[in-house]
């Protein structure tokens, strides 16, 4: 089974390349040094193909040009530097099943024809997006296959869906795969800047650099368009693309450096790969994802742990898109066998009967984003003295009336905060009596 072993963010600067540079060497210093440090990793991850997207690759609006032919190749010659020329073998067989992968998402994908490159007047060698981080890998890894990638004009989601059909792709063949995302962040740092200044420049570079430093994909998902496209950048969709190769779990991401020589922001940044889906989260996810699909209800299947079958607890099944949330049901105390049932149960019923939101339907499956909490038996407390909001949660009771409330959760500051939330979900006025109990939870991802 193949794999993608790290993903990583480099920038496109033709001046960082000796024969280009002719002296401004110094000015993107701190970039040329992070780009060999990357490069230094990526030969460390021994990857047999690397897998580029550059946004100076053939883009559409509605399809995902990779590049066919055996053999991908280029120079620099559009930038004074025709003696530094680069070759790779083309991976044709990842690029078709990548290619496969997309178009049975329901996206256009592949190579173009002889006539098609005419009239687009594309070219067959490889762009300088691909090529500037491909001469710095060079140096320090030989004899990788390569494929190349455009970066399509769609929206974010189906982008990160791309990604996540590079992955299934890689996860077919018997590869380690290192994924680059080629991409130079804002053009408009400085009044003389390629694309002149805009004060949205050092916004967008700022917000970027911070949701790749704090592996926070879900907050890069929802980045304002407008800010993107006032920012002049041209990296936003390869990274997208490459987050959802790395299926967009919280990552723990490394920053080799950010700069902005010459007015353009450069982003030099490793992406670890995510930590394996928990049992429990997995669990879930199958359970909504066979009912959307298939309309029942799956059997406990062989690989849920032993304990989740000889245990009963409360658990609550939250779901969020982009980091909103999507439906939250819950048992405060078991209702199920065990754990598993209760988890399949609730998974469901979080996507289907919330009474919040509509019912999940199947093209927002891929989107989805789970956590399970397995609730301890509550215990009943006197005072808001004995809760923390960090490690407790909350349940109120005002006789048949019963509220809520999670520990750990965005926004709730307070034992206040906590109990006052609670008790507007059980319907229970502030001047009424209620008792009130704690829970700890274990919370899955």
């Amino acid at each position: 089974m193949g794999r993608i072993v790290n993903s990583y963010i480099m920038p496109h600067p033709p001046l960082a390349v000796p024969g280009v540079a002719v002296g401004r060497y110094e000015e993107a210093r701190n970039t040329v040094e992070a780009m060999k440090r990357a490069a230094a990793d990526i030969a460390a991850d021994n990857p047999s193909t690397i897998i580029i997207s550059s946004p100076h690759a053939p883009a559409f609006s509605d399809y995902l040009y990779i590049s066919d032919g055996r053999e991908l190749y280029g120079n620099f010659s559009n930038f004074g530097d025709p003696a530094t020329q680069l070759s790779f073998i083309n991976n044709e067989e990842l690029a078709e099943l990548i290619g496969e992968k997309a178009r049975l998402a329901g996206i256009n994908a592949g190579g173009l024809s002889a006539g098609m490159k005419r009239q687009h007047g594309i070219a067959d060698s490889l762009d300088h997006g691909a090529l500037v981080p491909l001469f710095f890998i060079s140096q320090e890894l030989k004899g990788f296959r390569l494929v190349h990638l455009s970066t399509p004009f769609m929206a974010f989601d189906e982008l990160y869906e791309l990604g996540k059909c590079i992955a299934e792709a890689v996860a077919e063949l018997d590869e380690d795969v290192v994924y680059v995302a080629s991409g130079d962040l804002s053009h408009r740092l400085i009044p003389d800047a390629p694309a002149g200044y805009s004060p949205s420049g050092k916004k967008y570079d700022e917000f970027l650099v911070d949701k790749i430093g704090s592996g926070d994909v879900e907050g890069l998902l929802n980045l304002d368009i407008d800010l993107m496209e006032a920012a002049g950048e041209c990296g936003t969709r390869s990274i997208i693309m490459m987050l959802g190769a790395m299926d967009g779990k919280k990552l723990q991401n490394t920053v080799y450096s950010y700069e902005g020589p010459y007015g353009v922001g450069y982003l030099v940044a490793k992406i670890d790969p995510p930590e394996d889906e928990s049992i429990h989260v997995k669990l879930a996810r199958e359970s909504l994802e066979t009912y959307v699909k298939e309309g029942k209800l799956i059997e406990i299947p062989d690989w849920v742990q032993e304990e989740m079958l000889k245990t009963k607890a409360g658990v609550f099944v939250s779901l969020k898109i982009k980091g909103q949330l999507r439906g939250c049901i819950g048992t405060i105390s078991p209702t199920k066998e065990n754990i598993a049932e209760e988890i399949i149960s609730n998974a469901i019923s979080s996507g289907t009967v919330d009474p919040r939101f509509e019912a999940v339907i199947e093209e927002e499956l891929h989107m989805l984003r789970y956590s399970v909490d397995v609730l301890s038996e509550p215990e009943r407390i006197m005072s808001l003295e004995e809760l923390d909001v960090k490690r407790y949660g909350v349940i109120v009771t005002k006789g048949y009336r019963r509220g809520l409330l999670l520990p750990n959760l965005e926004g709730v500051d307070t034992p206040v905060d906590q109990v006052k939330i609670a008790l507007r979900k059980a319907g229970i006025g502030d001047s009424e009596e209620f008792e009130l109990e704690r829970f700890e939870v274990i919370r899955y991802r």
